[in-house]
């Protein structure tokens, strides 16, 4: 193993981390108190996870990183979810945190770590269940929509956006990850569980309408029927060429008019969409041939998945000086790339998390080496920290959400230790992961109640624990 000295210098993480200070050191021991809501006021209490915050927590020697694992991890449950019965099915509607709507993205990340714990936990499962269930009737009613209500005679702020806004939908950003997440909920769960209940006429439906909109989207034929423009003045909002994008040379990929970081494409393929996209065909290829094999569509997931997979291959790979061949986060198939990372997941430093690739792949060393340098324009360092931010909250700004996926894609200890001071030292004595800071001052913050990140937090700390909890050992 490198010495922590030597691999400062090799990783390009920077001199300063060895001296970095206790940033922000707020507390005694005896401070840590719960952040959680009172018992009676939380909105779903689950046996298996509070046996599992009980578990870990005694093997988390630093008080204060085990503190913000108690608040964090079941800050999704806490405080974002409302389960309910409907038409004799169960359904969960999961808030972000601080937006009273309904992401697919969002959601499918906050309770995809509690999946293996639903087996043993009857409640959880069906809490689950719900989201799955909660997802579907989304997709049915919108698969170019990105974020919804519950109650669809709430109207949205983005009402007057230039594109079709149906009653229910809070925003109607395509993004591929959407459906993507959708898709990884639902095969996990089922992995995880053995529960094919979920796998109704509805499900059925919504996964033949995923398939249908991702090759609307290849626009082989023609644009297909999705557009979009904001008025609001912000760039990262709309989208050129009318609301279908800049032009691009049709090669199987698949358009993305937006990135999980809800900011506007520059380039509409992107890659590490089309990535994700590839695993989600994969999965629900194997579903429908398990499930509704007597459908012969099984195949159809599989042909798209590696025709896009293809794609990926033979346009999205650019040989860079200092790095050898990475992987753009963009290109328009005429040859132009937009070389950068952006720390909203899937990006690139995440397709090994996402399953694309091994981390251990070539081509994904030298993109990750890429994404972690400054040679990545959205790379950004300063007194407290460095790490990947994005376009979304500007310059000196960085994600947590890369500080995880950071540490979830790697196996070097030192590496996920510089991680873990990091998000321990930046967090401004709240005891949660806000959506980004400032590399110079933490406590300049945006999004104190972001239940993604929060529960991707909790998410890393139970990979540890069952991968290398000889970490959890250390104080940070």
């Amino acid at each position: 193993m490198l010495s922590r000295r030597k691999f400062i210098k090799q990783s390009g993480l920077g001199l300063g981390f060895a001296m970095m200070p206790t940033t922000f050191n707020f507390f005694e021991l005896n401070d840590f108190v719960s952040q959680r809501p009172e018992l009676s006021k939380r909105k779903f209490v689950s046996k298996s996870v509070e046996n599992t915050i009980k578990k870990v927590k005694k093997s988390i020697a630093d008080p204060e990183l085990a503190w913000i694992f108690e608040n964090c991890f079941p800050n999704t449950l806490d405080t974002t979810v409302n389960h309910y019965q409907k038409n004799g099915k169960p359904y969960t509607y999961v808030i972000t945190g601080d937006i009273d709507a309904m992401w697919l993205r969002d959601s499918s990340a906050q309770v995809f770590p509690y999946l293996s714990l639903a087996k043993e936990d009857e409640k959880l499962k069906n809490l689950l269940k719900g989201v799955i269930n909660k997802q579907i009737e989304f997709v049915l009613l919108d698969p170019y929509a990105n974020a919804f209500y519950d109650d669809n005679q709430k109207v949205s702020e983005w009402k007057n956006d230039f594109t079709e806004m149906k009653p229910g939908v809070h925003e109607r950003k395509w993004e591929i990850d959407s459906l993507c997440y959708v898709m990884r909920l639902s095969y996990h769960y089922w992995k995880t569980t053995g529960d094919a209940s979920i796998f109704d006429e509805d499900w059925k439906n919504a996964m033949l309408l995923i398939l249908k909109t991702f090759r609307e989207q290849q626009r082989k034929e023609n644009k297909g029927p999705y557009k979009f423009q904001r008025g609001n003045g912000n760039p990262l909002d709309t989208q050129f060429g009318g609301g279908y994008g800049n032009p691009t040379h049709k090669n199987g990929l698949i358009h993305s008019m937006f990135r999980p970081s809800d900011d506007a494409t520059f380039y509409p393929y992107l890659v590490s969409s089309n990535m994700f996209a590839v695993v989600s065909l994969r999965q629900i290829s194997e579903i429908f041939k398990t499930i509704f094999s007597s459908l012969n569509v099984d195949n159809q997931f599989i042909e798209l998945a590696n025709e896009v997979d293809e794609a990926i291959k033979n346009y999205a790979i650019f040989e860079r000086k200092d790095f050898g061949k990475i992987y753009a986060l963009e290109i328009d198939g005429f040859g132009n790339a937009l070389f950068m990372d952006d720390a909203n997941v899937p990006n690139l430093l995440s397709i090994p998390y996402l399953g694309y690739t091994s981390y251990h792949d070539e081509v994904y060393k030298n993109t990750r080496k890429f994404s972690l340098s400054t040679a990545n324009p959205w790379f950004n360092e300063g007194k407290f920290a460095k790490g990947i931010g994005g376009p979304h909250v500007g310059e000196n700004k960085i994600w947590p959400l890369g500080l995880i996926m950071q540490a979830l894609t790697t196996d070097d200890d030192e590496e996920i230790f510089y991680c873990l001071k990091t998000l321990k030292n930046t967090h401004s004595g709240t005891g949660f992961i806000h959506e980004s800071f400032d590399v110079n001052n933490p406590k300049d913050f945006s999004r104190s109640w972001f239940a993604w990140a929060n529960t991707l937090f909790g998410e890393l700390i139970l990979h540890l624990y069952e991968k290398k909890p000889e970490i959890l050992k250390s104080k940070f």
